[in-house]
């Protein structure tokens, strides 16, 4: 069997909402400067009086036997890289032989261990891995020798939903937890630039959260790069009563010093890295002894070939792993791979996975907070036409 095209397919439709599907947003990086401080810029789509109008990409690879991987979506630019860089690589190639590929396409990118080139892998890694297991008939967590269990409890992520109304944000935690997840995530909104106002909003969002959903829940709170060692720790000494699982990318992931001394300073375990890449930019959180949970993102960090990789590394020092969770398609396989202490959870961004599962025909949803083991072949990447309004082949 050999690979005879490298297909991307741009795809528009509309995934139908109530109301605005992005309500509030969370602190970011750029919030340091005051002109990107209060922009509600967000990412995605665009939202209209019709709906949440989405266009996007997926990746598809055809072999000579009429077998085909798919994956996706991804951003266009990244597809342009999987176009103009990766797609020489892989024609002709046994689909089969995913090490020999992975490392060619490493090799080959000699300025892209990160960033875009290295989600164009990741894209590239996961179509593999859906032909592969279309090839065979079988989920792609049975090539891997999963399962280890049924069903992985999810918990969800907040992403997106207000945090400054403190009733709404009562509410939502309510609902959720009735709806079975074991667990939330919730978002900050301010960071060291917001003053002593900000913190003392982001220390309320805690206690309103710890008051809704009683003692015994987990509730795991994200900083998402966008803070520094000395507010974190003042952060985590006012919120330590109210007991976070843990606080997660407290700083930029390249600042594993800053890590490394928060953790030494505060009792909240620490979670992060999904902004990292490969087994090599997470072994530098390992070494150091900079993380409690890692959690590699299976479209960013080199594909799942990498992620099992990465994973594989941290049992070896007793770490969790609980992947990002805007891909629960590929993501569920890798779960159910893994044991159930080092992977108790995984991650369900609400709001994101409304979006990068609008146009699959079989989308992976908890059920009373539950994620169950996959029954399709391979990822489970078929497309439903009825929600794809246009369609083109980019790149071509």
């Amino acid at each position: 069997m050999r690979i005879t095209a490298v297909r991307l397919r741009r795809l528009t439709g509309t995934l139908p909402t109530q109301g605005d599907i992005w309500e509030e947003r969370l602190v970011r990086p750029l919030d340091i400067y005051d002109e990107y401080r209060h922009r509600n810029d967000f990412e995605g789509g665009v939202q209209t009086a019709d709906g949440f109008r989405i266009a996007t990409v997926f990746v598809e690879i055809d072999t000579d036997e009429g077998v085909s991987g798919r994956a996706g979506p991804i951003p266009e630019a990244v597809a342009y890289i999987v176009a103009h860089s990766l797609r020489r690589l892989l024609l002709g190639q046994d689909p089969i032989a995913g090490e020999k590929l992975w490392d060619q396409m490493h090799r080959a990118m000699v300025h892209g261990r990160q960033g875009d080139a290295m989600l164009a892998i990741s894209a590239v890694d996961c179509a593999l891995w859906d032909l592969r297991g279309r090839w065979l008939g079988q989920p792609v967590h049975r090539l891997l020798g999963g399962p280890t269990r049924d069903a992985v409890p999810a918990y969800a992520s907040m992403l997106g939903f207000a945090v400054l109304d403190l009733g709404r944000v009562r509410e939502r935690a309510l609902e959720y937890k009735a709806l079975g997840y074991a667990a939330q995530k919730w978002f900050f909104r301010h960071g060291p630039m917001s003053g002593k106002d900000g913190l003392h909003q982001n220390v309320a969002l805690v206690r309103t959260l710890r008051e809704a959903v009683g003692e015994d829940y987990d509730l795991m709170f994200d900083c998402w790069q966008a803070m520094d060692v000395g507010y974190v720790v003042d952060l985590a000494e006012r919120i330590a009563e109210y007991r976070p699982r843990w606080l997660e990318e407290c700083v930029m992931p390249d600042r594993i010093d800053s890590y490394r001394r928060i953790k030494e300073r505060i009792s909240i375990p620490l979670a992060g890295a999904e902004h990292e890449y490969t087994r090599w930019g997470f072994k530098r959180f390992i070494d150091a002894d900079a993380l409690d949970v890692l959690q590699p993102d299976i479209y960013w960090c080199g594909g799942l070939s990498e992620a099992l990789k990465i994973a594989a590394y941290a049992t070896a020092h007793d770490l969790v792993t609980i992947p990002h969770g805007h891909s629960s398609g590929a993501t569920i396989h890798f779960s159910v791979t893994q044991s159930p202490i080092h992977t108790p959870y995984q991650e369900y961004l609400v709001k994101w996975n409304a979006i990068h599962q609008h146009f699959l025909r079989d989308p992976v949803d908890p059920i009373d907070g539950l994620i169950h083991a996959p029954s399709l072949p391979g990822l489970g990447m078929e497309l439903d036409p009825a929600k794809i309004e246009t369609e083109s082949e980019i790149f071509a």
